[in-house]
């Protein structure tokens, strides 16, 4: 027997002696089923591997689904946590309660104006014009409405009458007036500072300030300045509250989106870590395999044992080769190379021509591997010896020992393209 097999074989001997539950791996039941059929004792608790696994896994999956749950609660938290409470703005200056008077009388713009109208107008607002003087605001609201019937296209008698309405504070009456001088006047100054004041009286700080300055630039006064002095602080305390908060509801979404984002990726790394443990479980349970033992199962079995090492599907017979851990159905594809013609290089009399023989390696026998194949190159290997070690090729392997078809797929993979063509190259046939 070749010393390098031998040397394996003591140490997996020394592995089991030193721990017998080695034994109780699923994937080493044919092996336990030997010794018991040579009488040989294996202590009870090996055998309890399988339902220690089931037990760890039922464990396992209890844990996961704690850190799920335990993911989902600090996701709730987080979304708490971020909720937005807007503050008040602190804002500065008086302000009136809304007047809810029925509207004042309004005169028809779309009418004709006599000129007689227009005189008997101008006099009623000179009536107006003295009350305001004493003190009579009502007597001077009467006078002015007057004056609007006479002449409802006079923006100036809309806007006087607005002005009036101010100083009675009655902010809404106000702004209807100045609404009705600037559908006449666009650009009548005493529309936009009556509209003005009266938003600000209203709290109406920006729309104020809106209007002031368009007032401002149509036709400045010291009273529109005073106003905007007040109106102003205000305005800039609720610009900064709103750029304030917009940012703090962006930034929220912004958490809130790479949370989500996080989320998935977590979400796909775990389905693809539960499918890889599945991978190399099922990898792990497949005949052949020995853990901290051989990688992937005993290639080329031992000389003097006929059969390959018994009990193990797939082991290759003493001095022949029978397939690679886990067994190889069909050898590899048609096109690969059959048996030589008349049993050359190991093949059988009559042997089918090279690349006749479906599924074969290069001079090997039909659906089989070569019979000229020294498999010490295969075991002193140390790259395919370290490659049978990984569940992700041994499955690869497997998958193209199943049906050749499926090379192709596994070309483009780094980590399986390299070890397939080195082991074609070792079964290669006579050059």
């Amino acid at each position: 027997m070749d010393e390098a097999k031998l040397n394996q074989l003591k140490d997996f001997v020394e592995q089991c002696k030193a721990d017998p539950c080695v034994l109780s791996d699923p994937s080493l039941s044919f092996f336990r089923d030997y010794l018991e059929s040579l009488g040989a004792s294996i202590p009870a608790h090996s055998h309890s591997h399988g339902d220690s696994k089931s037990k760890s896994y039922v464990v396992e999956e209890s844990d996961d689904d704690m850190a799920d749950a335990e993911a989902a609660q600090v996701h709730v938290e987080e979304e708490e946590e971020d909720e937005i409470i807007e503050s008040d703005v602190e804002l500065e200056g008086d302000t009136v309660e809304p007047d809810n008077e029925p509207p004042q009388k309004m005169g028809d713009a779309s009418v004709e104006v006599s000129d007689e109208n227009r005189e008997a107008s101008q006099a009623a607002k000179s009536k107006a014009v003295e009350a305001i003087s004493e003190g009579n605001l009502e007597e001077a609201i009467e006078h002015l409405t007057e004056a609007i019937l006479l002449n409802p296209t006079s923006a100036i008698m809309y806007g006087t009458r607005a002005s009036v309405y101010i100083k009675m504070k009655k902010p809404n009456a106000a702004i209807r007036d100045a609404n009705a001088a600037l559908e006449i006047n666009p650009d009548s100054a005493k529309g936009y500072k009556s509209r003005g004041i009266a938003r600000a009286m209203l709290g109406q700080w920006e729309e104020a300030a809106k209007d002031l300055h368009l007032a401002s630039k149509l036709d400045y006064d010291e009273e529109i300045s005073a106003v905007l002095k007040k109106v102003e602080p205000n305005v800039h305390r609720i610009e900064e509250h709103r750029r304030k908060y917009d940012r703090l509801r962006k930034e929220r979404e912004d958490k809130r989106i790479e949370r989500e984002r996080l989320r998935r990726r977590a979400e796909a790394q775990a389905a693809y870590d539960k499918a890889k443990k599945q991978e190399q479980s099922s990898s792990s349970r497949r005949p052949g395999g020995m853990p901290g033992g051989f990688p992937g199962g005993m290639p080329g079995g031992f000389p003097g044992m006929p059969g390959g090492f018994p009990g193990m599907p797939g082991g290759f017979p003493a001095g022949m080769g029978g397939g690679f851990p886990g067994g190889m159905p069909g050898g590899f594809p048609a096109g690969m190379g059959g048996g030589s013609p008349g049993g050359a290089s190991g093949g059988p009399p009559g042997g089918a021509p090279r690349g006749g023989a479906p599924g074969g390696f290069p001079g090997s026998t039909p659906g089989g591997v070569p019979g000229n194949v020294d498999f010490s190159k295969i075991l002193n290997d140390p790259e395919l010896m370290s490659a049978f070690s990984d569940p992700e090729v041994m499955a690869a392997l497997q998958d193209v020992m199943k049906n050749p078809a499926n090379l192709a797929k596994h070309q483009a993979n780094p980590k399986v393209a390299p070890i397939i063509e080195k082991m074609m190259s070792k079964f290669g046939g006579p050059k």
